[in-house]
């Protein structure tokens, strides 16, 4: 009898120890959901945000907000494709330019005529994130936009459903609304126009379809799962069902604070009226069509917001959630209407900052880290959570002890921002200077007691030289270190001297 006690202990013993070892040994599953063009404060749960986002509240709640994540910019007029490329080959803007089919404007049909010229090597990257991923184990799921030049989703994820493109063809009346007070014209939500409505469904509706089939398929997998869901919401068209459209009063749509009819240097800092996302609102800027717009573009928030909820209760339902790291962020911000803009292809934040949560084990709920990021360090995070080696292309950073609370500080002193050779920005934790070389230009701004970018301290006699010298200096050094092909020293001292 004794013996068969101390059988029975050690079996015990045996497979609780296996347990364990099991236990420790599964990795955390990693689900990371994108948006196209969102800006930072789009989020419900931001204090006079307008926008309903119930479920990105939900998932706020759960982990932390990073109230400060940046894109680093573009070398191409779609500055998604140089934020995507960053986000998958790990390598800062120029790097990532090296690596991308794009990368030289002078094969760009649409690089600005009096663009700031600049040549890069080519050269092939030595992997991706999803590869890096199979490689710790993971399997891995793709479904949406992917828009990375040179290479296809489906070469590199073990499953992928539908693989997008930039954004949807075939509305082509995007381009030529009114505006005009007092005449709706059902835009939002009339299928007939193509855009998102294009094969039947609306495109985050049909990945809120993929999505839940995905995470039923990987909830009966022994592998953890690395998925990447890329909604091309909120890009333009700006379309959602009209029950969502209906959410958002026209009369009542806020006009930014620093609305202007158009911007004085947009021709020379390459976003000018012949850009692309400029033209979806006629010239000069109204405040009528600022906010239906903003009406639109909420209501195409919210409706992917929906959608996002059903993919946060398919991963309940896996039984995994407890085991999994969710990440949301977008590829960059938009303007909407901010300082005369309609685009991405500017340096002020509604444009270069992002919402970024991240929620998962050992992330305090409802935690707020103010420290500046790149959303690209979501990628580095999740090669830290995989317990992969960083590989040497990757450059963005592992934010796990950010977001545990293990620290404050920031793996960046301040953060850059590049677009084409026609704009650069240097941004600390105070101050931001933007600077436009095609025209010997600089902008300068107090972040702290003008965040929305209002009053320019460059401007007039009076200028902060000592400021001003001391800020361009330490832009030279992260200029350097980011191996920025374009000289903006002669343009800087010019304007200094007028």
């Amino acid at each position: 009898m004794n013996n068969r006690i101390t059988y029975l202990i050690t079996l015990g013993l045996s497979l609780l120890c296996l347990y364990s070892a099991h236990a420790e040994t599964q990795k955390p599953n990693v689900l990371f959901i994108f948006a196209d063009d969102q800006m930072w404060n789009s989020l419900g749960c931001l204090e006079g945000s307008q926008v309903k986002t119930p479920n990105l509240d939900r998932l706020r709640h759960q982990g932390a907000l990073f109230t400060h994540a940046y894109n680093m910019g573009s070398y191409t007029p779609a500055v998604c494709v140089a934020s995507r490329t960053m986000l998958n080959t790990g390598a800062f803007v120029w790097n990532a330019a090296e690596l991308s089919p794009k990368g030289n404007n002078h094969n760009d049909p649409n690089a600005p005529k009096n663009q700031a010229k600049y040549t890069i090597d080519k050269r092939k990257p030595t992997g991706y994130w999803s590869q890096w991923m199979k490689e710790a184990g993971y399997e891995t799921y793709f479904s949406g936009k992917w828009h990375v030049s040179g290479t296809k989703a489906k070469n590199l994820f073990d499953h992928v459903k539908h693989e997008r493109g930039g954004m949807p063809g075939g509305a082509k009346k995007n381009y030529s609304r009114e505006f005009i007070p007092g005449e709706p014209d059902g835009w939002s939500y009339d299928k007939s126009q193509g855009g998102f409505w294009q094969g039947g469904k609306h495109w985050s509706e049909v990945l809120g379809d993929d999505s839940e089939a995905f995470l039923e398929q990987a909830g009966k997998s022994d592998k953890p799962f690395f998925m990447y869901l890329g909604f091309n919401a909120p890009h333009d068209p700006r379309q959602a069902p009209k029950e969502y459209l209906d959410m958002y009063d026209v009369n009542k749509m806020k006009v930014p604070v620093n609305f202007l009819p158009e911007y004085p240097y947009n021709e020379a800092a390459g976003a000018g009226r012949g850009l692309r996302d400029e033209r979806t609102a006629p010239f000069p800027r109204t405040e009528h069509a600022i906010k239906v717009t903003r009406q639109e573009y909420y209501a195409l928030i919210t409706h992917m917001d929906t959608q996002i909820g059903r993919i946060l209760d398919a991963l309940e339902a896996t039984g995994k959630a407890d085991n999994t790291y969710i990440f949301f962020t977008a590829d960059h911000g938009l303007a909407v209407g901010d300082h005369g803009f309609l685009g991405k292809q500017n340096m002020y934040d509604s444009s270069m900052r992002v919402p970024f949560l991240l929620a998962g084990p050992g992330i305090p709920a409802d935690s707020t880290v103010d420290a500046p990021i790149y959303l690209q360090d979501a990628m580095a995070t999740s090669l830290a959570i995989a317990q992969f080696p960083k590989p040497k292309q990757v450059e963005f950073q592992n934010l796990l002890p950010l977001a545990k609370g293990e620290t404050k500080t920031s793996a960046y002193d301040a953060i850059y921002g590049a677009y084409f050779g026609a704009q650069r920005m240097y941004r600390n934790e105070k101050y931001k200077m933007i600077i436009y070389p095609t025209i010997n230009v600089v902008r300068l701004y107090d972040m702290v007691n003008d965040p929305l970018e209002t009053k320019d301290l460059a401007e007039g006699r009076n200028r902060p030289v000592e400021l001003m010298n001391s800020l361009f200096s330490a832009y030279q050094k992260q200029q350097e270190e980011m191996k920025d092909p374009v000289d903006v020293s002669k343009a800087y001292e010019t304007f200094m001297s007028k």
